[in-house]
């Protein structure tokens, strides 16, 4: 069942009446406006909120994070930077040289090198067995004699070790291939 109000009732809004006083001539909407009963309205809403409410969140961004060129981009060289640089210790996110230090999820955050940031300083500065890579890597034996890379480079590096430590290492192509 549903209500039929006019304009000219008193609980509609002026959104939903038009009139024009300047010339003295009064206009109004010819229709009627339809109200969905309550009893109607907490109807449809208890049938269709679960179903649509999953729609969105399944088609949600928050879900599927858009991928952009650029993103996708960095990724690529930051695959490349790893094939250059890294792959010979840590293939596939392995260690050969130290098997507790991969750098798959569990064992960075068990070594407390799960951000960005820690990731970034380790690759710069070297940790353990690991050389630093960074220019300006100190003390000079715990350093690379290898080529050094620039910041940059390093942060897209800690940024490509993040993304597959958190998708668990899949195979990512260089552009190259």
């Amino acid at each position: 069942m549903s209500l039929l109000l006019s304009c000219t009732s008193a609980r509609t809004s002026n959104l939903l009446c038009a009139s024009q006083k300047g010339n003295g001539r009064g206009r109004e909407w010819k229709n009627p406006i339809p109200l969905i009963h309550n009893k109607d309205l907490n109807f449809l809403v208890k049938k269709l909120a679960p179903p649509l409410t999953a729609v969105l969140l399944a088609v949600s961004p928050i879900y599927y994070p858009p991928e952009s060129l650029g993103q996708t981009l960095d990724i690529q060289r930051g695959a490349t930077l790893f094939n250059r640089a890294c792959i010979g210790c840590h293939d596939t996110g392995g260690n050969i040289i130290q098997p507790g230090a991969t750098l798959f999820t569990s064992d960075l955050q068990r070594n407390g090198v799960d951000t960005e940031e820690e990731i970034f300083r380790v690759t710069y500065y070297g940790k353990g067995r690991m050389p630093g890579f960074g220019e300006k890597c100190t003390p000079r034996g715990q350093c690379t004699f290898g080529p050094r890379l620039q910041d940059e480079e390093i942060k897209l590096l800690a940024e490509f070790v993040k993304f597959q430590a958190e998708q668990g290492w899949p195979i990512v192509s260089t552009g190259s291939e």
